[in-house]
Formats: structure tokens, sequence, C-alpha cells
């Protein structure tokens, strides 16, 4: 055990231009992490930015939506959709003009028009063209 002790010993203090090699990959070690932290920071900066944006969009929908919500309720309101309608022409149906159960039957859909139908040209007659003797 003893020359295990001396073995580790000698390569601890193994120097380098008067700096021990431990420090060097120990100096290395600490670069390394604290550029794998500033890279970490950066992305988490990059990340908690778009959040933000994204939250802001979904702020602005909402938004959106309650003021289309406005317009729905405004334009479906009952005393609106009554002056366009008695403005257009239209009326309610008279009581007196709707069917019963028992004249169902007899009530027969209107037919609807049939397709047109356009007869092909007919064709000309084919000028025989002279035959060449040979």
């Amino acid at each position: 055990m003893n020359t295990a002790v001396a073995a580790l010993n000698r390569l601890f203090a193994w120097k380098i231009r008067g700096i021990r090699w431990i420090e060097i990959i120990g100096v290395l070690l600490v670069a390394v992490m604290v550029f794998s932290v500033y890279l970490a920071k950066a992305g988490a900066a990059r990340e908690s930015a778009r959040i933000s944006d994204l939250e802001q969009q979904i702020s602005d929908n909402g938004q959106r939506v309650r003021l289309l919500r406005a317009e729905v309720a405004r334009l479906e309101q009952p005393n609106r959709l009554e002056a366009l309608s008695r403005g257009a022409g239209l009326v309610p149906v008279d009581v007196h003009r709707q069917a019963r159960v028992e004249n169902l039957p007899t009530l027969a859909p209107i037919p609807e028009p049939g397709p047109a139908v356009i007869a092909p040209p007919a064709p000309a007659p084919a000028a025989s063209a002279p035959e060449v003797e040979r």
C-alpha cells in the first residue's frame, strides 16, 4: 500500500512549467462548467422570452374572443333581427297557413327542374377527297 500512495503522490506532484497538472485539469473543468452554465442561462432566457410572447398572444386572443362574443350578442338581438326582417319584407307565417298533421300526406314537394340536355351538333358531311391514281 505504501507503493500505491507513493505513486499517487508522484502523479499529483507532476508539474508542467511549475504548475501541477491536476490544477490545470481543475481550471479547465471549472471553465467548462462556467461555459455550460452560461449556455444554460442563455437558453433559459430565450425560452422565457418565448413564453412571455406566447402569453401575450394568448392575452390578445382572449381579448379578441371577448370582442367577438360581444359583437355576436349585439348582432343576435331580437329587436334588431325583427327590424331587419321587416325591412326585407319578411313577416311571421300566418297561423292559418300552417299545415296540419292530417294534411301532410297531401303536400308534395315542388319538383325541381331537371338538368338541361344540350344535343351535340350534327356532324357535317365529310367531303370525299379525290383519289390519286398510281
